[in-house]
């Protein structure tokens, strides 16, 4: 007999000092309506938002369905946000309640009411008083029901509206992209406030079937393949530099239960997929979407990995390419957003996504941001093919490739690189090692594309995406 919705596993919560604590849906609907009590004790109504400011817990996760089981507006923050980052969300969003970790809510700015951990804490315990859960409120496919900021890679993050449609939307590339199964355990590995933390993390693997793990703790390379073995998990989902430091920096591996990878937010380059396929038997399944669509391209469930692509459109999801630039038919997708908090709406049919891509047999590969394409005597360099090269080698850990001016091809491609650990770097190996990287450029792609300029850095600017600030560098 298959067992009742209420008692199947929902959530495998791990936290920061790696305890395991198991959810059942009966748990998580029962802890949530307590939670929806105690917002709306605390003047929280229908359509009022709510920010959270936490990492990967239990009670980030209860206050998300909190909110959509009582009308509430969702907006979770990146814990690694700080003073100025919160208060232009609080400008933009007017939130009516904050529920965070007590070290965190020290950064939000005054006049906003604050829940902390220990206010929470009473409210999961079933043998105090608690509140009367809040109604169920009846919410139609275009009620506001998410917030997710923009990660502000060209300006100010804009905070984007996604409607109820935007969660069942999210059907479509579980199935076909994410791929976890019925009774499968699925592990999206991505912090808080990000898009893909809301779709992913739990709202995926729900749709499919699987239960979701959620891990409260910091990423180690050295850790991450352990505790996925340990756990079990089928699907593992992370962003590509946590793929690319895995490959670099531990001794990959097969993991018994482990059948699906995926990755997303930038490109993954074809040198880390290579190494997982080599050690693991399985390669990374790259994907793309904007905080504004949602998935929208996929190495769909089913194919082969096309490596370097992105993949092909989701079913359902119609695209075309204009002098270069990818466009999508707003009205295909089921999670495209309702509107900017500014109020601005999209009002046109096809949506520029402002990413330039190029196709081969119906796969496409990214190219670059239209101002990250470097014009160098003619040539239109996409950054993602030099810092691809780059990666290929073997002292390299990250890489980024930017323009830099030159007085008679117009621009050359600069790059910034992240050495390996053990790497040497004194003025002696510098030049050798410029010359080397320069050199294995021109063998791994075309020779025009090589860096003229190597520059050695620590670590590379990034948004809390993980996605390289390409306009910082070129600042």
């Amino acid at each position: 007999m298959e067992r009742s919705p209420a008692s199947r596993l929902g959530v495998v919560a791990v936290d920061a000092e790696g305890s395991r604590r198991d959810w059942y849906f009966g748990e998580l609907i029962a802890k949530s309506a307590g939670l929806s009590g105690a917002f709306a004790a605390r003047g929280v109504r229908r359509g009022d938002v709510v920010m959270t400011l936490m990492g990967n817990r239990i009670e980030w996760l209860l206050g998300l369905l909190a909110c959509w089981r009582m009308g509430a507006v969702a907006l979770p923050c990146n814990t690694m946000l700080r003073r100025h980052d919160l208060e232009h969300r609080v400008a933009a969003a007017d939130p009516k309640l904050c529920v965070g970790e007590e070290a965190l809510l020290g950064e939000l700015p005054g006049g906003v009411p604050a829940m902390t951990m220990a206010d929470v804490a009473p409210v999961l315990d079933e043998d105090l008083p608690q509140e009367t859960p809040a109604a169920v409120e009846e919410m139609g496919p275009e009620d506001p029901a998410l917030i997710v900021f923009t990660s502000g890679t060209t300006g100010e993050p804009r905070g984007v509206v996604h409607a109820y449609r935007y969660l069942l939307g999210q059907r479509t590339q579980a199935e076909h992209w994410f791929g976890s199964r019925k009774g499968e355990l699925a592990w999206c590995t991505t912090a808080t406030g990000w898009s893909k933390s809301a779709r992913n993390v739990f709202l995926a693997p729900w749709i499919t079937g699987a239960a979701a793990v959620i891990h409260d703790g910091r990423f180690d390379p050295a850790e991450r393949l352990d505790l996925a073995e340990a756990l079990g998990v089928n699907v593992l989902c992370q962003a590509p530099t946590e793929y690319r430091m895995l490959a670099k920096r531990t001794a990959l591996r097969p993991l018994p239960a482990l059948r699906r990878m995926v990755s997303a937010g930038e490109p993954l380059d074809p040198e880390t997929i290579s190494a997982f396929r080599e050690a693991t038997g399985l390669e990374p399944a790259d994907g793309y979407g904007q905080t504004e669509t949602g998935h929208v391209i996929a190495n769909l469930v089913g194919e082969p990995v096309r490596q370097g692509s992105m993949g092909k459109p989701l079913p359902g999801i119609e695209t075309r390419i204009v002098e270069g630039e990818l466009q999508l038919l707003a009205s295909s997708s089921p999670t495209f957003f309702s509107r900017y908090l500014d109020g601005e709406r999209f009002e046109g049919e096809w949506w520029q996504t402002g990413d330039l891509v190029r196709e081969e047999d119906g796969h496409l590969f990214f190219e670059g941001r239209g101002d990250d394409i470097i014009l160098s005597s003619g040539y239109r360099i996409g950054p993602t093919e030099v810092e691809a090269a780059l990666l290929s080698h073997p002292a390299v850990a990250d890489a980024a490739a930017v323009a830099a001016p030159d007085p008679e091809r117009g621009a050359v491609v600069r790059a910034i690189v992240v050495l390996r650990d053990g790497t040497p770097n004194d003025s002696t190996s510098s030049d050798d090692l410029v010359h080397e990287l320069q050199e294995h450029c021109k063998r791994e792609t075309a020779p025009y594309k090589f860096p003229r300029i190597v520059e050695f850095a620590a670590e590379l600017p990034k948004t809390s995406s993980g996605k390289i600030k390409r306009a910082e560098l070129r600042a």
